[in-house]
């Protein structure tokens, strides 16, 4: 269901969604299948073997500081770590990291400053 060329149109419809791909009439998912599909993924994901990855951080910082890190991995997934601690790293699907680059886009995670005393 997700290989090249399928249009994801997701509509929620009770515990369904419906994906459509091109050329398909679609097909409905239960909630079941959901998790599922969606616990296959994650676990193909950590089992990827990424000792070979090209770690990438933020333009402008330097060796000796705490940085985000993220490495690109295989079907547009997306790994990432900090740099004082790189044995832990976590791992997002393409639909994980595109939800959370565009919500980060659009001001989900801001925070407000505290209050002065």
């Amino acid at each position: 269901m997700n290989g090249p060329g399928w249009v994801w149109a997701a509509t929620r419809v009770s515990t369904h969604i419906r994906y459509v791909g091109k050329g398909s009439l679609g097909m409905a998912e239960t909630a079941e299948e959901i998790k599922a599909r969606k616990e296959r993924e994650r676990d193909e994901l950590y089992a990827l073997d990424i000792s070979g990855v090209e770690w990438h951080c933020a333009p402008g910082t330097e060796e000796h500081e705490e940085r985000v890190e993220i490495a690109y991995l295989p079907g547009g997934a997306v790994a990432m770590r900090s740099s004082l601690d790189p044995d832990t790293v976590l791992r997002y699907t393409e639909a994980e990291w595109r939800a959370f680059v565009l919500g980060a886009r659009d001001g989900e995670f801001d925070v407000e400053p505290a209050p002065q005393d």
